[in-house]
């Protein structure tokens, strides 16, 4: 079995289609696991912090038809219980709306790290980071799509929240008082306008959500070669490319700029039609109001209470249309959702099947074997290989054949050969980073201080203090591996000579502690 190689290129072009939904829900599957969850505890509060909020709304957009009535019939003490009223509502509405914001802030956060650990707990899985890496590229900058793609991803859905849960219920309810004050003629009138802006909206956000896609692509490609050139500054130097990097670099900001240009220009009828709709909507509340007042439906009730009545009926009407354009003005950000889901789900459905897959190839290796587990071979056999044939995992053309061998403690082994020989696929094929094409390759002993180390050809530096670096990664997978106090550490630096190297003069013991900056790592290396 081999480890899968460039996956072929499918061609299909995101869009707000079944598989956006498909990637959709398996993403909300990860953010809301279960209904006890507390992601699911917040959004239901949510969910009640906002109907309180349109209710309150509701109280309070009746208060400007409240005063035409006082103010007309020059009622004093009703004009000033209605002003505290007011006063007192709006308080209230702007406590809830300030909660509502804080809650959605909270969802963001819990969203992000819930999403981010999924990805994590995949992505870190066996080496299926290294298969995503260097062995496929079907799959452009997983780091971006788990840092940034998720944070706008669970930034954007914050930010809907509320206004998608409170939807249904405030559409129902001033649907229903809509046609209490207008007849069937007013519902009828807004849902179609309605339908039409949804339609429109639909039409114009297809192009959008591809070109997303593309855009965030090529703002990956663009940070990876500075990320390029920050990792590989002293080779770059020593080549003195500065000039060549900075003409490639170019390159690549003007591809960027040259697809978000065409983003904007699709963008703009998007906005175009988005804005067409908002303004027209204040147009249409009045058409509809007219319509019964013009026919004589009101013509016995007095200029005061005409006034009142036309106040009240506007603001249900004007709600009920702002209900369905804060639905259709999310268009703009429902096509930043859907790219970023098709991102996020195309990533975590290569994630799934390369765990599956590299978990049925440790197990065909016996690398999932228990340590200590006994074998049919001698206890001092490390590896045995049988008949291994090895190729690259985009290449057909073999580069081992037949390779039988077996590998045992205390046992050196050199060898040697022409580059491009398969010295080092052969240690690959070893570490379990590559399958062989053909033949059988068994680990027989555990990795870690007691079995097997594999030493990269180029070094790897992580994040940490100089302890951290010196006892790297046995002491965080094995914390049995043995003691690793500074004393210890401190002799075997010097007798690698690399305490004068970094600390000429210095405190040795305090460096340990201390996080290495790059010339240190330079020193170092």
């Amino acid at each position: 079995m081999a480890v899968p190689g460039p996956a072929p290129k499918t061609g299909a072009r995101p869009k707000l289609d079944v598989q956006f939904l498909q990637r959709f829900l398996r993403i909300q599957k990860v953010l809301f696991p279960s209904w006890s969850s507390q992601n699911v505890l917040m959004f239901l509060t949510l969910l009640c912090v906002a109907l309180l909020e349109q209710l309150v709304i509701y109280q309070v957009g009746l208060i400007p038809s409240q005063y035409y009535g006082v103010l007309g019939n020059k009622d004093l003490d009703g004009f000033k219980a209605l002003t505290f009223l007011a006063v007192v509502l709006i308080v209230l509405n702007s406590t809830l709306k300030s909660f509502d914001q804080f809650i959605s802030s909270l969802l963001y956060v819990s969203w992000r790290k819930d999403l981010t650990e999924h990805l994590h707990r995949l992505y870190f899985r066996t080496r299926v980071y290294y298969t995503l890496n260097v062995l496929r590229d079907d799959i452009d900058n997983p780091d971006q799509r788990i840092s940034q793609d998720v944070e706008r991803l669970c930034r954007q859905l914050s930010s809907m929240a509320s206004k998608l849960i409170i939807s249904p219920f405030t559409l129902i309810y001033y649907t229903l008082q809509c046609l209490q004050s207008t007849g069937w003629l007013g519902p009828v009138s807004i849902f179609g306008y309605f339908i039409l802006g949804t339609v429109v909206n639909k039409t114009l956000m297809g192009p959008i959500v591809a070109k997303l896609v593309q855009q965030e692509k090529l703002e990956g490609d663009f940070r990876f070669k500075h990320m390029q050139i920050r990792v590989n500054a002293e080779p770059a130097a020593f080549y003195r490319a500065g000039h060549v990097e900075h003409m490639r670099t170019d390159r690549r900001l003007q591809r960027l700029l040259e697809t978000q240009r065409e983003l904007m220009s699709r963008e703009l009828w998007l906005y175009i039609g988005v804005n067409t709709f908002d303004y027209m909507g204040s147009i249409l509340s009045y058409i509809i109001i007219a319509i019964p007042i013009f026919s004589g439906v009101y013509g016995d009730l007095s200029p005061t209470e005409l006034s009142t009545l036309v106040s009240k009926n506007a603001f249900v009407c004007i709600y009920l249309i702002s209900c369905f354009t804060k639905l259709i003005d999310l268009s703009t950000t429902l096509s930043d959702v859907a790219g970023y889901t098709h991102r996020i789900g195309e990533l975590q459905e290569a994630l799934l099947d390369m765990s599956l897959t590299s978990q049925d190839f440790e197990s065909e290796r016996g690398l999932d074997r228990a340590p200590g587990c006994p074998t049919a071979e001698p206890v001092d056999t490390a590896f045995l290989l049988e008949r291994v044939c090895i190729s690259a995992p985009s290449s057909a053309k073999p580069l081992v054949k037949d390779l039988s061998l077996k590998i045992c403690e205390g046992q050196s082994l050199l060898i040697t050969g022409n580059t491009g020989t398969g010295k080092t696929s052969l240690l690959r094929v070893l570490g379990g980073l590559w399958a062989s094409s053909h033949g059988s390759v068994q680990m027989l002993t555990d990795f870690g201080p007691h079995g097997v180390l594999f030493l990269p050809q180029k070094p790897f530096f992580t994040d940490g203090t100089l302890r951290e670096q010196v006892i790297y990664p046995l002491k965080e997978i094995y914390p049995d591996s043995g003691s690793a106090d500074d004393e210890r550490i401190m002799r075997f630096l010097e007798l690698a000579g690399l305490v004068r190297c970094l600390v000429p003069g210095g405190d040795a013991k305090a460096l340990l502690c201390s996080t290495l900056l790059p010339a240190a790592k330079v020193r170092s290396a």
